[in-house]
């Protein structure tokens, strides 16, 4: 089912699936992202119930580092994480003795791109984004080819530039850590009507979403097999394994022994940004229900990763694109 679900919105009717509430739309306020970027849809924030902060969601969201603007995740009967996300900072470190010791503040005015960061022994690919002419660096790891940087493309709706956002607006940031998409912008919801308060029924399906042509969206079962390959390590160690060598907060690097090259990119929520530099998240295209869906996530300084958490859709995370079957 690859970007199979028929086209069910226009740009304004798609405002609630994109994690706009949509009282009255109009082109007066911005949406974040590239100076460039033309201005996203401009609704009404009524749609409280979509964010971590609403009373309904309060009780069973657990907060990811006792902020009140981080990303909630809900407690799911499959997870076995070892340590709530609040005590990620003071759990397992990493031995990486070739971590730099970095601030959050290193982030603002940085010129450096994810290219910067990539394992130098690591023998990567290419291949160029024929939408916007982005080239990107890839690799393999067991039997699946991923991308080996988050995606940047700025996913528009009619000319207009939706859920998708530069981490504090810096176009530096973008060049380094790609854009942080809601779950909807990751899923192409023009195309598949995958949103917030709506069910597309695509756990296990192949999903282009938001992805150049010949890649998608990994879903859990690509994420989990990932994690299980002989190369990462199985999960206790992918979080180590996974990460780039440099560039997370207080020697909280890893060993990017197979090329992945993780980046700690931050999140996005509510017209704000936070925590680049010690926590990244990325999107899968599987879905719990109509606001929830499942997020693979990495902190400064763990050695593990554990089972993909339940996120809130509106929620701007990053995204990694594999390559499809041939």
């Amino acid at each position: 089912m690859k970007n199979t679900f028929s086209r069910k919105f226009m740009v304004c009717a798609l405002a609630g699936v994109l994690g706009f509430a949509l009282s009255a739309c109009d082109d007066s306020s911005s949406a974040g992202g590239d100076e460039t970027e033309t201005n996203a849809l401009s609704c009404s924030a009524e749609m409280s119930s979509s964010s971590r902060h609403c009373e309904d969601c309060k009780d069973e969201a657990i907060s990811s580092s006792g902020k009140s603007n981080d990303p909630a995740e809900v407690t799911d009967d499959s997870s076995d994480s070892k340590d709530s996300p609040s005590s990620a900072g003071t759990s397992t470190k990493s031995s990486n003795s070739n971590s730099s010791s970095v601030t959050p503040s290193d982030v603002e005015g940085s010129s450096k791109t994810a290219w910067d960061y990539l394992n130098p022994d690591i023998n990567y690919g290419e291949f160029t984004d024929k939408r916007d002419g982005q080239v990107y660096k890839t690799v393999t790891i067991g039997s699946q080819t991923w991308m080996a940087e988050n995606l940047n493309y700025n996913y528009k709706i009619g000319g207009v530039s939706v859920g998708n956002y530069c981490y504090k607006d810096s176009s530096d940031s973008c060049a380094k850590y790609g854009k942080l998409y809601t779950w909807a912008a990751a899923m192409d919801s023009a195309t598949t009507g995958c949103g917030y308060g709506s069910e597309c029924d695509a756990d296990t399906s192949v999903v282009q979403g938001v992805c150049p042509d010949g890649w998608h969206l990994p879903n859990r079962a690509e994420w989990d097999s990932l994690f299980a390959s002989t190369a990462v390590g199985g999960k206790s160690v992918a979080g180590r394994t996974l990460k780039t060598i440099s560039g997370w907060y207080n020697n909280g690097s890893g060993t990017d022994a197979v090329g992945f090259s993780a980046l700690p990119s931050g999140w996005y929520n509510n017209g704000s940004f936070d925590r680049a530099v010690d926590y990244a998240y990325f999107w899968s295209s599987s879905e719990s229900d109509v606001n929830y869906a499942y997020g693979m996530h990495l902190y400064f300084g763990i050695a593990f990763v554990e089972n993909l958490g339940l996120f809130v859709k509106n929620d701007g995370f990053s995204v990694r694109c594999i390559k499809d079957s041939e």
